[in-house]
């Protein structure tokens, strides 16, 4: 892993995004820290030649986006030129818009998925998803997960390994199985603390990160993102994506 491969998601400093000037100023605190690139998420109300103007003034690269499920479905031409605006190739789904409650409504939407993977790999873009627990619920004996990609086979995948390991998986096992189709993965860490279950810095939990690094690493992985969406010390996201940059540059970067 190259440390220009290691990104911040934005969604972890959300608080801090809410105007086009909060927006600046956290951009640059996130380059001071060490990122050269981001994940677009969480964000207030901003042109994006405004935004890309920021980003390109921090060289600052914007590796992917979150964009709302419903429009990634029924709106896919939009989300197409959003990604052209910012020079973004990926994007991802972030969560069900509508959570499926049989295998058949799986199956659906996996297929709209794929219908809007298709159209933005024409335009040269990659629709990826990002998981949370939910998708580790079994329909008919079979993993919501499972069903998307199996029925989706052009969706490419944004695991996130907090949400493997809180829904009963193991994260080095599901980056291993998407060898190949795994172009961003979410790193966010796993632990416990008075018996609660909690996110923390990455390298301040129980995740297994050389093994997770290292199945990613050999399946291609282009973006490894670092998120902590709560449960900061002394309530401070900047920290936490300091100390999990710290930690990832120290222990990993060849």
């Amino acid at each position: 892993m190259k440390k220009s491969q290691i990104a911040a998601q934005l969604y972890t400093l959300r608080d801090y995004l809410k105007t086009p000037e909060d927006i600046a100023q956290t951009l640059k605190k996130v380059k001071n820290i060490g990122y050269d690139a981001v994940q677009v998420s969480g964000m207030g109300p901003i042109a994006e030649a405004e935004l890309v103007k920021m980003l390109d003034g921090e060289g600052l690269v914007c590796c992917a986006t979150h964009e709302p499920g419903v429009q990634i479905v029924e709106e896919v031409d939009k989300v197409i030129d959003r990604l052209q605006k910012l020079n973004c190739k990926y994007t991802a789904y972030p969560y069900p818009h509508k959570v499926p409650t049989t295998e058949a409504e799986a199956i659906e939407l996996a297929k709209q998925l794929n219908a809007s993977a298709l159209k933005m790999a024409a335009a040269g873009q990659v629709l990826t998803y990002h998981n949370h627990a939910i998708e580790f619920t079994k329909l008919n004996n079979r993993l919501m997960l499972d069903i998307f990609y199996e029925v989706a086979v052009d969706l490419q995948a944004e695991i996130d390994t907090f949400w493997v390991q809180h829904g009963g998986g193991n994260p080095t096992s599901w980056v291993s199985k998407l060898s190949g189709r795994l172009p961003l993965l979410h790193l966010k860490e796993f632990g416990i603390i008075d018996n609660q279950i909690k996110m923390f810095h990455i390298g301040g939990g129980n995740l297994e990160w050389a093994s997770i690094l290292k199945a990613a690493e050999d399946g291609g992985t282009e973006w490894f993102i670092v998120e902590q969406d709560r449960d900061w010390i002394d309530n401070d996201p900047f920290k936490a994506l300091q100390l999990s940059f710290d930690y990832l540059t120290e222990n990993f970067v060849g």
